[in-house]
């Protein structure tokens, strides 16, 4: 097929260099599935079946042209391209102080599957819920305000699909802590908060996941994930903090996109998105979409290895003054509901901070210190704030106080933490108005303003108007179909012409453009049997 579409084009190159001049030439383009390629197969003694070929303009026919899109699609993307969520939905929720501030979803895990509400920390790897519990938090909702329904605790020996992971398994950390390669593989996780961990022993079982459909509908995805058995909790996840589990989103293998990614379900990335409104959404395999900035992960410590997601600060600013010596390496941890600065850092920015407020400030509260009193009219007047990064790129935050209501007005907090340290961390609170993106196959955290709908949202396409629709908009007349400034250009006219102008055509030009021509169109009916 090759050497005839190099021939072909041999020979038009060779009409095009002797004699062409004053020629215009032209061709029609002859759709796949038109009536007249139908024609061409038919002549090539082709059986078509009528579903294959439906009648062009019926849904039928737009239903196949659909389903000839997404399979182009997925040649150019590959198989990893399908993003994926929790069963129960996309959406994350926030409860506010009684959970910590930290933002939860639902998941399903087990065979019959049992619903966790499990605490998201990009800081941290691992999955882990209540499991054969020796010491728990409650699970009963009458023990919380926020909640509607109990929370579970997970059985391994209720579910079929569950295996206990012993010492030998790859995944297993604690080897070294272990007598015998056979004996189940044991977990302890201490987590930053003081005194806080969960330990207990690793299990792989099924997490329901869904995804999008074009019907509106969403397929049900059945992915192995390991995850802890959490037999024994202490310090804030026994307060609430996460009462029946948490996912760790973090780089290490163990993380539920790396076990996705490496199980080619989806592409090495997820998104997660927090809202005004304390609620949000996660998506897995979401690279991001549409314009968005983003800044390069940084390796960490000796080794160079990309074990959280760290990213470099160049300076803060407040108002339209960048401070100096501000940079600092920061800590991207959605399992951190504020933000934390290193203390020279954080003396900077709350110093300027105080200069450029118009409010009257009060004593500390709830352990930040400064905050203010104000008219609710003056809370616009609030310096802005904003981080910048490499290659001119910046996250303006859009709200970094925390505000209460006040019998003099509003009392509001500057939402920041001096950190004991040469680094900071980025939280919850930086975050929101954001869809977060942790591109880790290409090492880098993308973000874009979002309201946090618009990928949770199934894909629907109408094939047919609703009732009582009007008719769809007529096409454009040839009068309207041109750039500003510039006289109208009728699409039928298509062809280039020469700058010589000839009022009769040549015999020679005849002929050359009935063969151009025809040589053309048996070049693009080749060209159209080889894409089929």
């Amino acid at each position: 097929m090759g050497s005839r579409v190099v021939a072909l084009l041999f020979l038009l190159g060779c009409f095009f260099s002797e004699g062409s001049e004053g020629l215009t030439f032209s061709s029609r383009l002859i759709h796949r599935f038109s009536d007249e390629a139908k024609g061409f197969w038919v002549s090539r003694n082709v059986a078509l079946a009528g579903d294959l070929w439906p009648k062009v303009g019926s849904l039928e026919y737009i239903e196949m042209l659909i389903r000839n899109d997404l399979k182009r699609h997925r040649r150019k993307l590959g198989s990893q391209t399908q993003l994926l969520f929790p069963s129960e939905g996309s959406r994350t929720f926030s409860y506010g102080n009684e959970f910590d501030w930290l933002h939860f979803t639902w998941i399903d895990i087990g065979t019959p599957k049992v619903s966790f509400l499990v605490a998201l920390d990009t800081g941290s790897d691992m999955l882990w819920v209540p499991c054969d519990c020796i010491q728990c938090a409650p699970l009963s909702a009458s023990y919380y305000n926020a909640l509607d329904r109990d929370l579970n605790e997970y059985k391994p020996s209720l579910s079929t699909t569950s295996r206990r992971l012993n010492c030998s398994h790859e995944l297993c950390t604690s080897r070294p802590n272990c007598k015998s390669l056979n004996e189940t593989c044991p977990y302890s996780e201490s987590y930053y908060s003081e005194n806080t961990s969960s330990s207990g022993f690793l299990v792989e079982d099924k997490m329901i996941l869904a995804s999008p459909s074009m019907h509106g509908t969403e397929n049900v995805v059945q992915a192995s994930v390991v995850m802890g058995c959490g037999r024994k909790q202490s310090g804030s996840y026994l307060d609430g903090a996460a009462p029946d589990g948490l996912m760790g989103l973090g780089p290490g293998s163990l993380s539920v996109p790396s076990l996705l990614s490496k199980a080619g379900l989806t592409k090495n990335s997820f998104s997660i998105c927090f809202d005004e409104n304390s609620s949000g959404s996660i998506l897995f395999g979401d690279q991001g979409f549409g314009p968005q900035q983003s800044t390069p992960f940084l390796p960490v410590g000796e080794r160079g290895t990309y074990v959280t997601y760290s990213i470099g600060v160049e300076s803060c600013c407040i108002g339209s003054s960048c401070l100096k010596l501000s940079g600092f390496q920061a800590l991207v941890d959605s399992g951190a509901s504020f933000t934390f600065l290193p203390t020279d850092v954080y003396n900077k920015v709350v110093l300027e901070f105080d200069e450029q407020v118009n409010a009257e400030k009060i004593g500390p509260m709830a352990g930040w210190k400064y905050c203010y009193t104000a008219r609710s009219m003056e809370l616009h007047e609030i310096p802005t704030m904003k981080l910048t990064f490499a290659m001119n790129k910046s996250l303006v935050i859009h709200n970094p106080i925390y505000s209460v209501p006040a019998n003099s007005g509003i009392a509001f907090c500057l939402a920041l933490q001096p950190f004991d340290g040469d680094y900071g961390v980025i939280g919850q609170n930086f975050m929101t108005g954001y869809r977060m993106v942790f591109d880790r196959e290409n090492l880098k955290l993308g973000w874009s303003t979002s309201n946090c709908k618009e990928r949770g949202e199934s894909v629907e396409v109408h094939l047919a108007p609703p009732p009582n629709a009007k008719s769809p908009k007529p096409l454009p007349t040839n009068e309207q179909q041109h750039f500003p400034n510039t006289p109208p250009v009728s699409p039928a006219v298509a062809g280039r012409t020469s700058s010589k102008s000839s009022a009769v055509s040549s015999p020679q030009n005849s002929f050359m453009h009935s063969v151009m021509s025809s040589l053309l169109h048996v070049l693009l009916i080749c060209l159209f049997v080889s894409t089929i």
